[in-house]
């Protein structure tokens, strides 16, 4: 599938779906609108859009489903998200803003900045438990000094 380029906004509604399928098993307007905090009328506007565009099967007074077109879109942006929300959590930004500020990033970087960002979370995480320069960097946070100490 060749890179298509979307807005925010868009990608935003099919992470949404994507989201309340995996956790509910179907989408319907009004858990959009929850998620994403807009109107029910705002939902429509965009499943209408979306169904037309060839991201989503929506009708009416039933459920929505994302084509396999809308779902690899929805798979990437939430893997971004993931991502970035680890990243973010590395380096010990509280989870709740964690989670808010990968909504920004997901949007924004060039692919291979998310490349990058991507191996070191997979480096970092699957590094021996707790390696050392993650404990200085938390002593570094709590104190606002790190004090180079030689360890063996």
């Amino acid at each position: 599938m060749p890179n298509v380029i979307l807005s925010r906004k868009t990608e935003d509604y099919l992470e949404a779906i994507y989201n309340i399928i995996e956790k509910k098993g179907y989408a319907k307007v009004k858990y959009i609108a929850s998620e994403l905090e807009v109107s029910s009328p705002s939902v429509t506007e965009m499943m209408r859009k979306l169904n037309e565009r060839g991201f989503i099967v929506y009708e009416k007074y039933s459920g929505i489903t994302l084509t396999e077109r809308g779902r690899k879109i929805a798979e990437g942006v939430k893997r971004r998200h993931v991502i970035f929300e680890g990243f973010l959590e590395i380096i010990l930004v509280p989870k709740d803003i964690a989670s808010e500020d990968a909504c920004t990033m997901e949007h924004h970087l060039d692919p291979k900045t998310i490349e990058q960002f991507s191996k070191f979370v997979e480096f970092v995480k699957s590094a021996p438990v707790s390696p050392k320069w993650l404990k200085h960097f938390k002593e570094y946070c709590e104190i606002g000094k790190y004090e180079c100490k030689f360890e063996d």
